[in-house]
């Protein structure tokens, strides 16, 4: 991928072309993934569950890196957005699975509310990828 070409990573959403936005986005070796919640087909999964919710949005971003030629172990910054502070520990258990050995630099917030009042985790992705070697 030349430095400047912009590749965008759809979610399939139709909500893309409305507010203007895509799953993740590569320009370079940079991967911004965008706020991520626990849904299939629109509908919110893993209701009432921010251990279960905070899964399944990794399963996403993960798909989004795949797409855009990165991986998880690329992900230099996480942004953890929480309606509830009491969900932090789960939440934060499930991060550290993932990226207990890459630690990326992260922030968790706490949050008055999402689109879906189901949605009780919303999570950002940042990645570098490394350059190959010349």
């Amino acid at each position: 991928m030349a430095g400047n070409d912009r590749l965008l990573v759809s979610s399939g959403s139709p909500y893309e072309k409305i507010v203007g936005f895509s799953r993740a986005v590569r320009v370079g070796n940079l991967v911004a993934v965008s706020g991520t919640t626990a849904a299939s087909g629109g509908k919110p999964v893993a209701i009432g569950d921010p251990e279960a919710q905070t899964r399944a949005i990794f399963e996403t971003i993960a798909e989004a890196l795949d797409k855009a030629g990165a991986s998880l172990k690329d992900v230099v910054r996480t942004r953890i957005y929480l309606i509830d502070m009491a969900h932090f520990e789960a939440v934060s258990r499930v991060h550290g699975e993932v990226f207990g050995d890459i630690r990326p630099a992260n922030t968790a917030l706490q949050v008055t509310g999402f689109v879906s009042p189901d949605w009780l985790v919303e999570i950002e992705a940042d990645a570098v990828v490394a350059e190959a070697s010349k």
